[in-house]
């Protein structure tokens, strides 16, 4: 029993870890020009804000990518096409949920690194689950998993983020 546990969190990490990379890599390598370009949406307020940078997204999402050929050249994938695709499209969803979550927190008035739980702890992971599942589908217990581990994950590397100066908030 304690085995099976064990392996569906092993594979459920490997299957996810592009998009951990994809979601962390702005907060070291992001900065520069807002994603969107300073433009208001109809209500006045910013579309997502300045902490959401083109650099941060590119940055996201070819760092993401990269982890699949890694898992595949370290034996932990054994299909390099699929790895690299998987790892695509994971990396792209976290992005397309990391700023549909600032674009959300924008509309209801928050401030840029204002803490929203759930939509900041699992509004990329939705997102990316929602892109990739289609291609690369995951069982229920997987996806309970995912949950369940990102909901520990996130606070703590935020918190980790934040006490080594790299982030704003340890939210």
């Amino acid at each position: 029993m304690i085995n099976a546990l064990i392996d569906l969190i092993y594979r459920s990490l490997i299957y996810i870890l592009p998009a951990y990379i994809a979601n962390a890599s702005p907060t070291l390598l992001g900065g520069g020009k807002p994603v969107d370009l300073g433009k208001r949406f109809i209500d006045g307020r910013r579309i997502f804000g300045d902490h959401k940078t083109i650099r941060g997204l590119v940055a996201g999402i070819v760092l993401g990518t990269l982890v699949g050929p890694l898992l595949y050249i370290l034996e932990l994938e054994n299909n390099l096409y699929n790895s690299f695709i998987r790892a695509l499209l994971l990396s792209i969803g976290t992005h397309i949920g990391d700023l549909t979550g600032s674009f959300i927190k924008r509309r209801l008035g928050l401030k840029p690194g204002t803490s929203a739980p759930i939509l900041d702890q699992l509004g990329f992971l939705i997102f990316a689950l929602l892109l990739t599942t289609p291609i690369y589908p995951i069982n229920m217990e997987m996806a309970i998993v995912l949950i369940v581990i990102t909901l520990i994950l996130h606070p703590i590397t935020n918190l980790i983020a934040y006490k080594a100066k790299i982030q704003e908030s340890p939210l």
